[in-house]
């Protein structure tokens, strides 16, 4: 029967819990290795591989489709289809 264990992170250094809930869930898994990042760390680095930082979006340059001038969009703009600024998306999203 497995025990909870102290570990400390590799990352950030602080002590935190290998629970024995964990333990089975890891061994059930067939994972071999204990965590070497506590779960904080875990988490950070997983939004950092998959590019998800929250609030963090990337901005695309754009031409608007209404005026001509030059803006960014949070959102990567789809072949074929019209980008607006903020001026013009708002002036039409009132017209409708």
């Amino acid at each position: 029967m497995a025990t909870d264990k102290t570990l400390v992170c590799a990352d950030c250094g602080q002590e935190f819990i290998f629970t024995a809930g964990e333990q089975e869930f890891y061994s059930s898994r067939g994972l071999m290795n204990e965590p070497k990042r506590c779960p904080e760390c875990r988490s950070t680095r997983r939004r950092e591989r998959d590019g998800d930082y929250r609030g963090a979006k990337q901005a695309h340059n754009v031409v608007c489709a209404a005026c001509g001038a030059e803006t960014t969009v949070p959102f990567e703009p789809t072949e074929g289809r019209p980008v607006y600024c903020r001026d013009c998306y708002t002036r039409m999203r009132s017209q409708s």
